[in-house]
């Protein structure tokens, strides 16, 4: 599975979620094949939201390996860490 966090880099949340995403690096080893951070106004980044419905940022996407969509979490409150590098603890 995969992580794909879509943010706005100078918006309010910026600061949160690269905290969080650098959390997700270190203290839970997940790696970029399992971890992508897309700007949310950059081509692949509209691209990705156009893709999963994805309507507001920062939005955190768990994708299946085939693409398919898992669960995602959308807005300023943050999901647990350990709870987001669990869908990607089997796969690593």
């Amino acid at each position: 599975m995969k992580v794909l966090v879509l943010y706005r880099p100078n918006s309010e949340f910026a600061r949160s979620i690269e905290e969080f995403v650098h959390g997700l690096q270190t203290l839970h080893n997940v790696d970029e094949r399992h971890l992508q951070v897309l700007d949310f106004d950059s081509r692949e980044g509209a691209a990705t939201a156009s893709l999963y419905d994805v309507m507001g940022q920062p939005t955190i996407l768990v994708i299946g390996d085939d693409g398919s969509y898992v669960k995602h979490w959308e807005g300023g409150n943050l999901p647990l860490m350990e709870e987001v590098a669990g869908y990607t603890l089997n796969y690593q």
